[in-house]
């Protein structure tokens, strides 16, 4: 399993050290591919969308508008079974 997890580089200034989750950008359970687009975050008032760190199902731990901070887990992808 490999986290999905939003990296502190996401964070101009520390000025405001969290952000919000504005949508995911696919379901809970779908199948996704490393660098897919997964999740659009909002952090200092700009949108930066976090992609698949792997290949797998995804599954979401944080709903939309949570708040986030930098290092914050927010699903995680399981490995495909053969």
């Amino acid at each position: 399993m490999v986290n999905v997890t939003v990296a502190p580089e996401f964070w101009i200034s520390r000025m405001l050290p969290e952000g919000t989750i504005e949508q995911w950008l696919v379901a809970d359970g779908a199948i996704v591919t490393k660098n897919d687009p997964v999740v659009d975050l909002r952090i200092e008032g700009e949108l930066v969308t976090l992609k698949a760190p792997a290949e797998g199902k995804l599954v979401i731990e944080s709903k939309r508008n949570s708040i986030i901070e930098p290092g914050s887990v927010i699903g995680h992808i399981c490995p495909l079974q053969n």
